[in-house]
């Protein structure tokens, strides 16, 4: 009888670098990390990088943010920094990989704010149309022959072809969101918010100073925001808080004064009496019960 397949790992949190540091991107095939790591990716996740990552064959499974994730083939993920991320392919899984520096995207895409509110956030295109899988592995595989290679315009036509798949997906998961959305969820304003609070939320600005960045009243903001999401731009920006200390105590080591001061709290027990009323649990009593698998960070 077949053991059963063992849990995802949870390692210590940490940043992951690639092996070419000086490159203006990293690319290997899926089969690369996989193989190395028994098809089972811990959890992690990269600071100032975006990771996209194209399955042509096989399965994929695992957590991101805390959120559970499954895709068949053909399917894209693209990992946004700072999202916690473990996964568990399939073994006969097959496709590509890029890791991209996100202020890289952001030269690329100047003057969009395409990469703060369509790349922002992690998430998973799956269902893909014959059509898009085929441009999707066609790229990748200009992607991977001019990396491998040393021909004249190596780094140019690397960053004109992350240009295009970075387009292509933004393109797709707009369309995936305007198919599972309501109307009011694609306010350009609310858009335009949730960017700029994930710039700005860990310095802790009061809801006046969004709202005068974005031309609007605040009372304007908050009303575009409920409509949009059933939350009001204060509780948007309080969840986004509570998802970085969630990430800090399930991930990290960190000591509970440490992740207060990481996301803008100058008081720990300000910031603990904050959090038992978001989560129901204390910090100490959340990261507990996430090292026991009770808890997810999400």
């Amino acid at each position: 009888m077949k053991s059963a397949t063992p849990p995802l790992l949870l390692v210590p949190y940490k940043e992951v670098r690639h092996e070419q540091p000086d490159d203006c991107l990293h690319y290997e095939a899926v089969a690369v990390r996989g193989r190395e790591m028994n098809w089972t990716i811990p959890a992690h996740r990269h600071q100032g990088l975006h990771q996209i990552q194209l399955l042509e064959r096989g399965r994929i499974s695992g957590t991101v943010d805390g959120r559970p994730v499954q895709a068949q083939a053909p399917a894209v993920l693209l990992i946004a920094p700072g999202s916690v991320h473990a996964f568990r392919h399939s073994r006969d899984a097959a496709g590509h990989q890029a890791t991209i520096p996100s202020a890289t995207l952001e030269q690329l895409l100047a003057g969009t704010q395409l990469v703060a509110s369509g790349l922002g956030q992690s998430f998973v295109l799956a269902d893909l149309s014959p059509e898009d899988a085929a441009e999707c592995s066609g790229l990748f595989e200009m992607l991977a022959r001019e990396f491998r290679g040393a021909g004249p315009g190596r780094v140019p036509a690397l960053l004109a072809i992350a240009t295009l798949l970075a387009v292509l997906l933004l393109r797709l998961h707009g369309e995936q969101a305007r198919k599972a959305q309501a109307p009011g969820a694609r306010d350009a304003l609310v858009q335009r918010f949730r960017a700029l609070a994930e710039e700005h939320f860990k310095a802790q600005r009061q809801l006046g100073f969004y709202a005068q960045a974005l031309g609007v009243t605040p009372d304007h903001l908050s009303r575009s925001c409920r409509s949009a999401t059933s939350q009001s731009a204060l509780q948007l920006l309080h969840e986004r808080l509570m998802l970085e200390a969630r990430r800090l105590l399930a991930y990290t080591p960190m000591p509970v004064q440490k992740v207060s001061e990481a996301i803008g709290y100058e008081d720990p027990a300000y910031f603990s009496k904050f959090f038992t009323r978001a989560t129901g649990h204390s910090p100490t009593q959340y990261r507990a019960l996430a090292a026991r698998g009770v808890k997810a960070p999400r």
